[in-house]
């Protein structure tokens, strides 16, 4: 038989070894060495490239820039961006997008997940075709709707002459008052799809026995929509719509791709203006894009906390 010593011995070398592994499984409990080995690839990934050029475009905005030259200007870069038309136009257009195309993304994305819920017919085939379009590149999307508004032989217009409307037949990119819509369709098509798979995963984690106690009081599906579906979804909504939002203040491939800002500036964003002024205008400076980044890396920031603060909900939904 053990004596009690060391059975003493015994449990305290078990209660060291259990000791040593919460020490390693738990984070909270690491040692500097191990954070340094875990953190530090992604922090020099991230001080690298998002960090640095960052801080860098804020500082180069108090400089002209010419090749290798810079000369120290101060704010007259932001002075002057004050009065820049171009800018103003762009801005205008930015806010559209992102304010109006971010309700049209996820309303859509809504109603389709509703349809898939709801059962309609081949639901597992349009399940995955509503979906294709997130899995597409901006330049197969962009080519793809080029195609489809291009005004002789594009399938739009060639259906609107098929019924009679020919009267409605236009220059789809090619109207400074249609282009602009013409561009939020196409980016809303090729996100629906994303919008639909997390509107439907959050409709199927409701609670059941809510859904259930509404249909025995007989709730038609436009007051179980608007009382019951939507204002549970409220948050997933609600970050759908902020992460829409973020994605649509820096749109750019798209808008280059199909219509480079034009025609007239009339699909012009912030994004496409700042790579104009930096690449395609041949004016050699690289401190005034610089500060229209900045400007802009500004109003994101401040749009976001805002759009929290006043969309946000303080109460929290339980279920």
């Amino acid at each position: 038989m053990p004596d009690a010593i060391s059975i003493r011995t015994a449990a305290k070398s078990g209660e060291a070894k259990a000791s040593s592994r919460a020490t390693l499984a738990d984070p909270r409990r690491a040692t500097r060495l191990v954070l340094a080995i875990f953190l530090g690839p992604a922090l020099l990934v991230y001080c690298g490239l998002t960090a640095y050029p960052a801080f860098r475009t804020i500082f180069d905005s108090f400089f002209t820039i010419e090749g290798m030259d810079a000369t120290f200007v101060g704010l007259a870069n932001y002075r002057e961006l004050m009065g820049d038309e171009t800018f103003w136009v762009a801005v205008r257009n930015t806010f559209i997008w992102s304010f109006v195309a971010p309700v049209i993304d996820v309303a859509t994305g809504l109603l389709l997940a509703l349809a898939l819920y709801a059962g309609v017919p081949f639901a597992r085939f349009l399940r995955v075709a509503w979906f294709t379009p997130v899995l597409l590149s901006y330049v197969v999307v962009a080519i793809l709707w080029m195609w489809i508004y291009n005004y002789d032989w594009g399938v739009l217009n060639v259906m609107l002459r098929a019924v009679g409307l020919g009267d409605l037949a236009s220059s789809w990119l090619g109207d400074p008052n249609l282009a602009l819509g013409a561009v939020i369709v196409t980016h809303a098509w090729k996100w629906a799809g994303f919008n639909m798979v997390v509107c439907l995963a959050a409709i199927h984690s409701l609670p059941k026995e809510v859904l259930e106690a509404s249909d025995l009081d007989n709730c038609g599906w436009g007051a179980k929509l608007r009382y019951i579906i939507i204002p549970m979804l409220r948050p997933t909504l609600l970050s759908l719509y902020i992460l829409s939002f973020i994605g649509k203040m820096k749109v750019f491939d798209l808008v280059w791709i199909m219509t480079q800002g034009g025609p007239l500036w009339a699909t012009e964003t912030v994004s496409t203006y700042v790579y104009k002024r930096a690449f395609n205008w041949n004016t050699f400076d690289l401190g005034y894009p610089s500060a229209i980044a900045t400007v802009w890396f500004l109003v994101v920031c401040a749009a976001v906390i805002i759009l929290n603060r006043v969309l946000g909900s303080r109460e929290r939904l339980e279920y």
